[in-house]
């Protein structure tokens, strides 16, 4: 197939998915099959369609399936943040390495499905059947063509992961209302009908109970409590300056 030439000129934000010999450049010139589509185009440099907000060609809106001309300038343009979700409140499916960030969001009350065991296939269809998005740090799986929502996490610091997610996808937070361990929802827990679950302990210095309505799991302001607020007020603070 004939290769023609083009002029792309990647966004700073989007930069971060170019090969490190490009990241500094302001424009990449770049000959590609007459055939191809700016999707294909675009995803073969490293970026995920899933992180790209409008592409332009000389100056007009296309959409991904544009087949570029010789000589055209694409611009590759970041989202426009925060960014709508399939729902709204957002849902999100994370990957098997984004454990921690899985419970963090729990923690702020935000439905976040996770499993330790799961294959990309299975990821893919169970974000698209759930209205999920698909949070991973894998451009691999955010590529796959049938994958309706997803997005890059960038760090791989989990504190970095959540404000990345908050600040992307502005969501509402309910803290201490999710399950950190199944994602199952909290309701308060009567004494009277978790004391026999509880060691003496507990029963004498906690006065606040929550019980898990899909694992039963209890809970209460333990060890970890003043961590754990730290976290929930962070959040907070960050989506209330918004």
């Amino acid at each position: 197939m004939e290769q023609v030439p083009l002029t792309l000129h990647v966004a700073p934000p989007l930069r971060f998915f170019l090969p490190s010999r490009s990241r500094n450049q302001d424009t990449l010139r770049i000959d590609h099959d007459s055939g191809s589509s700016l999707v294909h185009i675009v995803q073969s440099l490293g970026i995920p369609l899933t992180e790209v907000g409008r592409l332009r060609a000389n100056g007009r809106d296309v959409p991904p399936t544009h087949r570029p001309g010789p000589g055209e300038r694409i611009d590759v343009e970041p989202l426009a943040l925060p960014q709508q979700a399939p729902t709204d409140p957002p849902r999100f499916l994370l990957d098997v390495h984004l454990g921690t960030l899985a419970r963090r969001l729990r923690l702020l009350g935000i439905d976040t499905a996770y499993d330790n065991d799961r294959d990309d296939p299975s990821l893919v269809a169970q974000a698209n059947a759930e209205q999920r998005v698909l949070l991973t740090r894998d451009r691999g799986l955010l590529c796959r063509r049938n994958l309706v929502s997803g997005a890059h996490v960038n760090s791989t610091r989990p504190d970095e992961q959540l404000r990345e997610v908050l600040q992307r996808f502005a969501p509402g937070l309910r803290p201490w209302t999710r399950c950190p361990a199944c994602n199952g929802v909290l309701v308060p827990a009567p004494l009277d009908e978790i004391a026999r679950s509880l060691e003496p302990g507990t029963l004498a210095t906690q006065q606040t109970f929550a019980r898990c309505v899909t694992c039963d799991r209890v809970y209460w302001p333990g060890a970890h409590h003043s961590h754990l607020a730290r976290i929930v007020h962070q959040a907070e603070q960050l989506l209330s300056t918004r």
